[in-house]
């Protein structure tokens, strides 16, 4: 008995497969990916996370935090969970965050420019510190 081998790939008998796309090549600035590990590391350490959102308000607004500023956060969050608020308003000397208590996260930050004239809906509480 002899055997004939072709080099056709095996295609299963039913519904043909469409090839699989590659992924767009995203320009991703990898930068900016540091930026928001190093600042999520930095908020874990302090007990508080920052949304991807919120890492790129705090770069498009050049709002630095220290650890200092940090657990200043961090506690004002806590402060607002032992009052039973879901969503706050910080207020830190110049700058403004909105926090989800429930999750320590901080959801997206201001500069007293961008305060001026806007209104915060959606929050039932406010800590300044």
């Amino acid at each position: 008995m002899s055997m004939i081998f072709n080099n056709k790939p095996i295609i299963p008998i039913g519904k043909p497969m469409s090839p699989t796309k590659p992924e767009k090549n995203r320009n991703i600035d990898k930068g900016a990916d540091f930026d928001f590990v190093f600042q999520q590391e930095l908020a874990r350490q302090s007990g508080v996370k920052f949304s991807r959102h919120a890492i790129e308000r705090l770069q498009v607004r050049n709002i630095s935090l220290t650890k200092d500023d940090l657990g200043k956060i961090s506690e004002a969050v806590n402060k607002a969970a032992e009052k039973g608020v879901k969503e706050t308003l910080i207020i830190m000397g110049n700058s403004a965050f909105i926090a989800n208590v429930k999750n320590k996260m901080i959801i997206t930050a201001a500069t007293e420019e961008n305060l001026k004239n806007n209104v915060f809906t959606n929050i039932d509480g406010a800590v300044i510190i």
